[in-house]
């Protein structure tokens, strides 16, 4: 089972950027296509991105496509979210997640989750 450890969280005005990481341990980070969720008080939880197993090809909600870029270094077990032009509705505590399906964006693929980071942002 992979631990998966986010950060980078914080408060922010609208229009600025933040920078998400999650460090994963104990498996085989690379063979893990690596996604990203949020979810809001209230709401329920929802897909924000998703990366291949080598990281080529990245996939995203069209709610942030435009704004948010997925990343990662295999060599330091580390998936990045960084997040551009940020709105209010951006607000939410944001998990990392594995799955071994690529394309996959339902909650219920994804196997391992972290403890989540919260984002907060004021307009």
């Amino acid at each position: 089972q992979v631990q998966l450890v986010e950060s980078g969280g914080g408060l922010v005005q609208a229009g600025g950027s933040l920078r998400l990481s999650c460090a994963a341990s104990g498996g085989t980070f690379s063979r893990y296509v690596m996604g990203w969720f949020r979810q809001a008080p209230g709401k329920e939880r929802e897909f924000v991105a998703a990366i291949s197993w080598n990281g080529v090809s990245p996939y995203y909600a069209d709610s942030v496509k435009g704004r948010f870029t997925i990343s990662r270094d295999n060599a330091k077990n580390t998936v990045y979210l960084q997040m551009n032009s940020l709105k209010p509705e951006d607000t939410a505590v944001y998990y990392c997640a594995t799955t071994e399906r690529f394309g996959a964006t339902m909650g219920a693929a994804f196997g391992s989750w972290g403890q989540g980071t919260q984002v907060t942002v004021s307009s």
